[in-house]
């Protein structure tokens, strides 16, 4: 039945790697298994065509059979609970480090608790590779902005995210917000991959016929709050990475002076993995996590 189970992720991935990957195995434990099978059925079953590994007849010919045999196993298992007390499982997550930031902390922190055999293993690209990775079975769960989906992949909405801006407090003069005059006369920091203008705040700005001066562009969600406090700068990010326990009087949270259109955070993951007790276990543990909504933001001191 191992062999079996091998052979059908094979023949769905057409890549020993891919293959090793989508079984929780090592690659060098896929090829022995593809081995062993090749000497059960005295047939090739895979040979290798470019970068692909292709079926032969004979393996055309079991596909439908072991397909249907294996589904029937698959419902069988799958009637029976995900125990997360006592499982061992790895999990293959990819997100940009916003996500990680809104994310982690409060997962590992539950994944401790409840499942602690449980382990993730945490990447970060591009949207474009994410979606990949996902087709081709090289991670369980991908977590950020899609706008659009590749083919066979299933999504979730974890929360819409707004915008809000950070100052320090010392420099608005004793007010707690800021009008659009005095927003496009500050310098701004910006958080691109890219350092360019264009994402979702300075096309808002544009589309009203303004635009402000960026005087630092950094990658890094997580540095940027720190680079606030003690100038003259505004961060407008999205508003869950802010923070919530700074001293009163230090900085200031409020709404930007213009509207900024919110985006939606979601998880994505390929319709193979639907079935799957452990995958669905943690897609609505990730789902109960950033439930809450954020808390609100302490004022400046009067």
């Amino acid at each position: 039945m191992n062999l079996l189970v091998v052979l059908d992720a094979l023949l769905a991935e057409r890549h020993v790697s891919r293959a090793a990957i989508r079984l929780n195995k090592s690659q060098p434990a896929v090829s022995h298994a593809l081995a062993r099978l090749r000497a059960l059925f005295d047939d090739p079953l895979l040979v290798r065509h470019g970068g692909r590994l292709e079926p032969t007849v004979r393996a055309l010919e079991i596909a439908p059979q072991l397909a249907e045999a294996l589904a029937h196993m698959r419902q069988l298992i799958g009637s029976l609970p995900f125990d997360p007390a006592r499982a061992r499982h790895v999990f293959r997550l990819a997100m940009s480090d916003y996500a990680a930031l809104v994310l982690l902390p409060q997962l590992t922190a539950v994944l401790r608790r409840q499942a602690p055999n449980v382990d993730l293993i945490v990447s970060q690209t591009s949207r474009e590779v994410m979606m990949a990775q996902a087709v081709d079975g090289e991670i369980d769960l991908a977590l950020g902005v899609f706008p659009t989906l590749a083919e066979d992949l299933r999504t979730s909405l974890l929360f819409e995210e707004h915008f809000a801006c950070l100052a320090d407090c010392a420099s608005l003069g004793g007010e707690t917000t800021m009008d659009l005059s005095t927003y496009l006369q500050r310098p701004h920091i910006l958080v691109s991959l890219r350092g360019d203008t264009g994402n979702e705040i300075d096309l808002a700005l544009s589309a009203i016929g303004h635009k402000r001066r960026i005087a630092l562009a950094l990658p890094h969600w997580s540095a940027a709050p720190g680079l606030v406090a003690g100038t003259d700068l505004v961060l407008t990010v999205a508003r869950r990475i802010l923070p919530r326990d700074e001293k009163a009087g230090e900085l200031a949270i409020f709404p930007p002076p213009f509207a900024i259109p919110p985006f939606a955070f979601r998880q994505i993951w390929h319709r193979r993995r639907d079935g799957d007790p452990a995958h669905r276990w943690l897609r609505d543990l990730i789902a109960g996590v950033l439930a809450p909504s954020t808390a609100a933001p302490p004022p400046c001191d009067a």
